[in-house]
């Protein structure tokens, strides 16, 4: 025992070093973890530690993996020292670029949101910080994985060409023919010409109409009136058509049309609308003072077409903001059908006349009808 203590001496302490070293590392990581989680939940008590976590996990296998390295020296010859060496060199490497990658943009995406959150607070637009903190996200971790590559001999050349001018534009055009090219442009010219932002009401289809939650390098994402998020690439909300609710005067005018018969009194139908329009609270007088000084109605009430069963009786109603008007709408709709109904105002429904024609005693007789 003690002639293989003394063979191996200088092999034995050189174990003992390495294992001692890579559990010293562990344990000031997990130090360093637990106090660098408390002090971001002092900080930022929103954000998650999914970051700090991944921080961690990189570094205890750091650690495992060059005290593996290390140990291997006295597994094999001095003419192999080199090899090691290059290995253990890379593997640090590696890891200390996921390091600083993940924690530059950690720090980033914290200081974005909390820029955002004044902005908010504030009652300003923070559109361009939200988009901003996708592009510089992804570009810190973009360049982190550029420069992770110039440790591998075979992928350097790669590396060192897309982190110079030539490499860049070559990406560009690798990607000009591809939709996400055409999505992150689209991104572009929304937080640049500013159609919407986020907070406001939009309107792309019929079926997509909501508040613009977030806008991001790839889509802007909608939250309906169902609570649903609709997710529109940025390459198609670009070239669509919209109604932006809240884009310059939020105010609105509402149009409220009922078709009632041809038997019912319409001076009487106009008189309902315009009182049950006029009691609302949400009805905005829009009027000029002229107009007011004029007499001119608070709601305006006309008849504004004669179909083939009904007439059509139209109120102009005006509201603050497309919320109130859609409020307004609804509401005065339920107190009008009951103010008919007490009234004797009969809403329209379809009439069909029969004719009934015997053109000769011995054919029989044909049905005509119009609706």
């Amino acid at each position: 025992m003690e002639e293989f203590l003394t063979e191996y001496k200088t092999e034995i302490i050189w174990v003992i070093g390495v294992i001692v070293t890579v559990v010293m590392l562990h344990l000031l990581t997990n130090v360093l973890y637990t106090w660098l989680l408390k002090k971001e939940r002092r900080r930022f008590p929103e954000a998650g530690a999914q970051p700090v976590k991944l921080v961690k996990r990189i570094l205890n296998a750091l650690w495992l993996v060059l005290g593996l390295i290390a140990l291997s020296f006295i597994f094999v010859d001095e003419e192999d020292y080199g090899v090691l060496e290059d290995n253990f060199k890379i593997v640090l490497y590696v890891g200390a670029v996921a390091v600083v990658t993940i924690v530059s943009a950690t720090s980033a995406n914290l200081w974005f949101k909390r820029s955002i959150q004044k902005k908010i607070q504030n009652l300003d637009d923070p559109t361009s910080y939200k988009f901003l903190r996708y592009v510089a996200v992804f570009g810190i971790y973009f360049t982190g994985i550029l420069f992770a590559l110039l440790a591998f001999p075979s992928l350097k050349g790669v590396a060192q060409t897309a982190l110079g001018g030539a490499g860049v534009i070559a990406l560009v055009i690798g990607v000009a023919s591809q939709e996400a090219l055409a999505n992150l442009v689209g991104g572009l010219f929304i937080i640049s010409f500013k159609p919407f932002k986020v907070g406001d009401l939009i309107k792309v289809t019929d079926t997509m109409v909501g508040t613009v939650t977030d806008i991001t390098l790839r889509h802007t994402i909608i939250r309906n009136f169902e609570n649903k998020m609709i997710v529109i690439p940025n390459s198609i909300i670009n070239k669509e058509k919209l109604i932006n609710y809240d884009l310059g005067e939020q105010k609105c005018c509402e149009r409220i049309e009922i078709n009632i018969s041809f038997d019912s009194d319409v001076d009487l139908a106009k008189k309902i609308m315009k009182e049950e329009c006029e009691k609302h609270p949400l009805l905005l007088d829009n009027r000029t003072q002229q107009e007011v000084a004029a007499g001119a109605p608070l709601v305006k009430t006309a008849l504004l077409s004669i179909n083939d069963y009904s007439v059509t009786v139209r109120a102009w109603t005006w509201g603050k903001t497309f919320s109130d008007c859609f409020q307004l709408r609804i509401d005065v709709l339920d107190s009008i059908k009951r103010r008919f109904d007490a009234e004797g105002i009969e809403l329209a429904t379809p009439y069909r006349t029969v004719v009934m024609k015997n053109r000769e005693e011995n054919q029989p007789a044909k049905t005509q009808t119009d609706a």
